[in-house]
């Protein structure tokens, strides 16, 4: 009987650890989760002001046909990629350095109220958006780390929790000669 009642107790310890590590990677991989979402709400946001920044510049540079082009592009091409494509990003803020650059040429354009406005809000967002990135990181770190501790890691995979990836930059990015060249 008191055999009994000892592996009943261990079978209730092991039991209610394996509900508590379930939970707590339940709540970290969400976390994770929200990392993402609020990583591709930040990324439709620059998408979004992009063809308002076009259109304000057009009116002062139209025969910058040729950057205009390339920004749009570069926006479609990242909006396609719907999953943060670290290639088409870069892509899309090397258009977008051109894009500013025109601002050095035009000097009415430079000081246009809806210019200043825009550019502030894509960088606000451009803020938004590496704070996002690095708050991601951080949450994919913890649940790495509950994931591969004693006692996690020895029901982890079977209960289905699998390794979180980090948000990488891409290798063009990397890359401080590809790094766009913008001065006002």
């Amino acid at each position: 009987m008191t055999t009994t009642l000892i592996i009943l107790a261990v079978l209730l310890i092991i039991g209610f650890l394996l509900v508590g590590i379930y939970n707590r990677l339940v709540s970290l991989r969400q976390s994770v989760n929200q990392g993402t979402a609020d990583i591709d709400a930040q990324l439709r946001q620059r998408h979004d002001l992009i063809p308002n920044l076009v259109s304000t510049v057009k009116g002062y540079a139209s025969h910058e046909k040729e950057t205009f082009d390339a920004v749009i592009a570069a926006r479609n091409q990242a909006e396609a990629s719907r999953a943060g494509d670290p290639a088409a990003e870069t892509a899309l803020g090397g258009a977008l350095g051109k894009l500013f650059a025109l601002a050095e040429a035009y000097p009415d354009l430079k000081a246009s109220a809806n210019f200043q406005s825009l550019q502030g809000e894509l960088a606000d967002v451009e803020d938004k958006l590496a704070a996002a990135r690095r708050a991601l990181n951080a949450v994919a770190a913890r649940y790495n780390a509950a994931r591969e501790s004693f006692p996690a890691v020895l029901f982890a995979s079977a209960m289905g929790f699998g390794p979180s990836e980090f948000h990488r930059i891409g290798e063009s990015e990397r890359q401080v000669a590809n790094t766009p060249k913008v001065e006002f």
